[in-house]
């Protein structure tokens, strides 16, 4: 793994080394293991942060690893008419037009399902490549193939930037549905 490749693994790794280290410091008395260790967990805090850092802009996302990655059509299109969708139904509902408020509803709810999936598909393939590119790189570190890992590395870089970006919306959908639910 590249030393410049921020990781969730070794933020954890590092956080519970400081942590031992500290209260080792605590016992032994050692000042100096005791901010060793505090500076190896506030490393590993901001090993963290960057690891789940993105950016999602409609269609894609970026990470803090310098990887883009499109987003499955699906998430698009989907996002696209759930819109069309919500709109018809505001325009049914504020002319009494009920077969429109209806067609509106059935869109966006078609929209959310293939928003959904979309999800699901970019999830799984993240997972996928992310996996896929761990062992291809610890594989061709073992075989010497510099090449090949530098590739590896970029698929799992490109696979955890796919799975954060599907997570994201996620998670931003099941905030706005625990939102609505509360005011309901």
């Amino acid at each position: 793994m590249s030393n410049e490749n921020t990781s969730t693994l070794k933020s954890v790794v590092d956080s519970a080394t400081g942590t031992v280290q500290n209260a080792f410091g605590k016992i032994t008395g050692s000042t100096a293991d005791q901010s060793q260790g505090q500076a190896k967990q506030n490393k590993a805090d901001a090993e963290y942060d960057a690891s789940q850092a993105t950016a999602k802009v409609p269609g894609f996302t970026a990470s803090s690893s310098g990887a883009v990655t499109k987003d499955d059509p699906n998430r698009t299109a989907g996002s696209y008419n759930q819109t069309v969708g919500a709109a018809k139904e505001f325009v049914g509902g504020v002319t009494g037009s009920e077969s429109l408020k209806a067609a509106g509803r059935k869109q966006n709810q078609e929209g959310q399902e293939q928003e959904a999936k979309g999800q699901v598909k970019d999830y799984v393939a993240g997972v996928s490549d992310r996996v896929t590119g761990t062992a291809g790189e610890a594989l061709a570190g073992i075989t010497g193939n510099k090449g090949a890992q530098e590739e590896y590395q970029k698929q799992h870089a490109a696979g955890k930037t796919t799975q954060r970006g599907a997570e994201e919306d996620i998670l931003k959908q099941a905030d706005a549905e625990s939102s609505a639910t509360r005011k309901s």
